[in-house]
């Protein structure tokens, strides 16, 4: 790539792309059970379809790097979002709303995978410094929106919506302006197309990438619990929806803390593993406390558990992997990365809404600590064999 883009630029993109989101997925639950009275179970399905269209954004985004222009690609996933926030603006029935979604679910995926991508090729920087800037500001979005969301939505449904479509045209913008070194470069080389097709990554190194996927898939269904079904759990205990808000503003303004530290002191961190285990040990603790919570406070010390073990676990995988994987099919497996945790989101309400319906809430929590736990023993246990077997690029 003879014209770098900037880090600038990619933060930029990444915290658009997290704070117009964010004026939507909090309330989608809420607006879906509460004020158009579907059930859980079909609001799952809803959300369900939303983050299926994530995953294969993730995958044709990554697929797309490898292979072709990535601002003519972002471009086209920034003008897909907002035309979908338009029509939600003036069409926020059942069915719009659930069409609408699924199209910001499949350009949210390409968008984020696409910048993911753009920024572990950025050769002046450390790749742990980019993915946990990365995810510093995308958390920073989150909190400006999630802290502002169930205000909006309290004085008018289609605040949330306006807002969420004036942040998707700056995200034009910034593709625009800030990506325009892009419009007419080649950045895999003249090699590159040839070159793919010999790449075979050791088995070692698949075994690791995919218990790490496992990981994902699992951590995210059970952390979206939280954004999906937690949501109605905490206003049927008569709480109102703008303290539930109030919990996302808290994560995503401990995660900025967290992670203003973690960048800080990232060259004491010796093993990329150990903030892995500690983070899904914390997913576990933070469902212990959901299990017993009935008062407010405890809603706030579980999602204090669940932000530590988010911060120190997400932002490593990408890290991982970037070093596990060569130029190549950097695309494809960080939209894999991206792909398995919109798996996760999408399993996740649906299996919720059943267990829940089933079985009830403390059951749903109960699955979660196990299975947090039975997954944290399995990437332990793979990362134990492989050694230092691994071949890092």
């Amino acid at each position: 790539m003879k014209k770098e883009i900037s880090l600038f630029a990619v933060l930029l993109g990444s915290f658009c792309t997290s704070f117009e989101m964010s004026f939507i997925w909090p309330l989608t639950s809420v607006y879906l059970h509460d004020n158009l009275h579907i059930s859980l179970a079909l609001v799952g399905l809803v959300l369900f379809f939303n983050s299926l269209a994530s995953v294969i954004g993730n995958i044709f985004g990554g697929l797309g790097f490898d292979k072709l222009n990535p601002y003519y690609l972002l471009l086209l996933g920034g003008g897909v979002t907002t035309l979908s926030l338009v029509v939600l603006v003036f069409f926020h029935q059942a069915l719009p709303f659930s069409i609408c979604l699924f199209f910001l679910g499949l350009s949210a995926g390409w968008n984020g995978t696409l910048i993911s991508a753009l920024g572990a090729i950025l050769k002046k920087y450390d790749g742990n410094y980019v993915f946990n800037m990365i995810y510093f500001i995308q958390n920073l979005g989150i909190v400006i929106g999630s802290s502002t969301v169930g205000f909006l939505y309290d004085w008018n449904i289609k605040l949330p919506f306006i807002a969420a479509m004036l942040i998707s045209f700056g995200f034009l913008l910034v593709v625009m302006i800030g990506f325009r070194a892009l419009k007419d470069e080649n950045i895999h080389g003249n090699t590159h197309k040839h070159s793919k097709a010999k790449v075979v990554l050791p088995k070692i190194n698949m075994y690791l990438i995919y218990s790490l996927f496992a990981m994902l898939l699992v951590t995210w269904t059970m952390y979206q619990q939280w954004g999906s079904n937690v949501s109605v759990y905490i206003t049927s205990l008569g709480i109102p929806f703008r303290y539930y808000s109030v919990l996302w503003t808290i994560n995503a303004g401990l995660i900025l803390v967290i992670q203003i530290f973690i960048v800080r002191l990232r060259h004491l961190i010796k093993n990329n593993y150990l903030p892995i285990y500690l983070g899904i040990f914390t997913f576990a603790l933070s469902f212990v406390v959901l299990f017993f919570a009935k008062q407010y406070y405890l809603f706030v010390v579980a999602m204090v558990l669940l932000t530590f073990g988010e911060a120190l676990a997400f932002p490593q995988v990408p890290v991982i992997i970037n070093q596990l994987t060569p130029n190549e099919v950097k695309g494809k497996y960080l939209g894999l990365v991206n792909s398995f945790g919109s798996a996760g989101r999408a399993i996740a309400p649906l299996f919720g809404g059943l267990v829940i319906e089933g079985f009830g809430y403390r059951n749903l929590f109960l699955i979660a600590i196990i299975f947090n736990l039975a997954i944290l023993v399995i990437v332990y246990l793979v990362r134990l064999r492989v050694g230092n077997n691994v071949k890092n690029y």
